[in-house]
């Protein structure tokens, strides 16, 4: 799609209510909106939790809603009236608030037991010629187990293992695609995991954030960072070479090198200039980002403080220390703080309090500390999982290569004749 979509996405509940769909409604309607989206949430519990986007309560849509329990149980006794009558208001409901809008994205609602007339009323939405597509972004079903209410099987509630022609059905993981697939079969099941948002988690700063997007940082097979100053008694060429020597070992790999330079100091000048001559040389400017002069797209200028750095920390996959001379090393001491592994030079301060790091020799070859390195992550589970999460389950991600381009598909299919 060459357009922001209007979405939509329908629960039973939102926050504050505390469960595994609320809150991965919430990441996907506060990252859709945060890139750009048109987003409405509509739940028949919770509150309007956020001013940023219309979020909507409509009692009748809850799961315990007492109109909705009673007409369940005159259901069972064969009394459809009620039923029908709140089918009737909710699709009312739907109608009204969906108007204008591209696809709804309707988690659970199509598959569990606790608000039937809203099942009904959505698949009578998907029935329509006209209006949004309807997505049925599946989490759970009583059918996965085998003590499941006998009544399930019987009519109308044997719908919930129905598909619709006209919706698109979406679940959170193969098995769960498989076991949809076993009693919900004859549609294609599409995966999509369900992710995390390392801004939220982490608390990361808004300028950490701008800097990952534009720097493509989730996307890395390695992050590495070093909060040196721009000195020689660094040594950043051995660093420059370093991370040359991971990238041709095939890894899409990102240096941020956060320290200033003294501007009025010719002779930091000078090695500043020569390290960004460097770079150019090597065609390393896609792999190395210095902050010392970086502006954001719109121009702004990066200043890294105590939060930036400790950003970086959270967000990185290693920091490296390639110093000749130091009188204490205080990153290690940061770095150790929040686990993330520590590759550096062989220097008494580093060897005074380093355990369990990568130490490599001043005079030994930028390719055999690359090799070394990437061993030495390798061997380190906790690395393992966290690259797999940030490469794999960062929900920007996943939106952006996953359900923006689904959405975008089923829309313009939809608005073919």
């Amino acid at each position: 799609m060459d357009r922001n979509l209007n979405i939509g996405v329908v629960h039973y509940s939102c926050a504050p209510f505390v469960g595994g769909v609320e809150e991965v409604i919430n990441q996907h309607t506060s990252l859709l909106h945060r890139m750009g989206q048109s987003v409405r949430l509509l739940a028949g519990m919770g509150e309007v939790y956020r001013e940023d986007f219309p979020v909507r309560i409509e009692p009748l849509l809850g799961s315990k809603n007492s109109s909705i329990s009673k007409s369940h149980e005159q259901v069972k006794s064969g009394d459809y009236g009620p039923l029908r009558r709140l089918t009737n208001r909710i699709f009312e409901t739907l109608a009204e608030w969906a108007d204008g809008m591209d696809v709804i994205l309707a988690h659970n609602v199509l598959h569990m037991p606790f608000n039937l007339p809203l099942t009904l009323a959505i698949r009578r939405m998907a029935s329509r010629s006209k209006g949004p597509v309807i997505v049925s972004w599946a989490h759970d079903s009583p059918y996965f187990h085998p003590n499941y209410p006998p009544y399930l099987d019987d009519h109308p509630w044997n719908v919930l293992r129905k598909t619709h022609r006209n919706i698109h059905y979406v679940t959170i993981s193969e098995s769960r695609r498989q076991l949809f697939s076993g009693i919900c079969g004859g549609v294609p099941w599409r995966v999509i995991h369900n992710g995390v948002d390392p801004a939220s988690i982490l608390y990361l700063d808004e300028r950490s954030i701008r800097l990952a997007q534009e720097l493509d940082l989730f996307n890395r097979d390695l992050v590495v960072v070093q909060p040196s100053r721009i000195t020689p008694r660094k040594n950043l060429e051995l660093s420059i070479h370093i991370v040359r020597g991971i990238k041709l070992l095939g890894y899409n790999i990102l240096f941020v090198l956060t320290g200033a330079y003294d501007p009025h100091e010719q002779r930091a000048i000078s090695y500043y200039r020569r390290l960004k001559y460097w770079i150019k040389e090597l065609g390393m400017e896609e792999n190395i980002a210095v902050l010392a002069e970086y502006r954001f797209k719109d121009r702004k200028k990066l200043v890294p403080d105590r939060v930036f750095i400790r950003d970086l920390y959270l967000m990185a996959d290693l920091l490296l220390m390639t110093s000749r001379d130091e009188g204490f090393g205080l990153p290690l001491l940061e770095a150790g703080l929040v686990k993330l592994p520590i590759a550096c030079s062989e220097i008494p301060p580093f060897r005074e309090m380093g355990k369990e790091v990568c130490f490599f020799r001043l005079e030994e070859h930028p390719l055999s500390i690359a090799g070394r390195i990437v061993e030495y992550l390798a061997r380190s589970s906790t690395h393992q999982m966290f690259r797999n999460v940030m490469r794999k389950h960062v929900l920007e991600v996943i939106c952006k290569k996953e359900i923006l381009p689904f959405l975008g598909e089923i829309v313009a299919q939809r608005g073919r004749p």
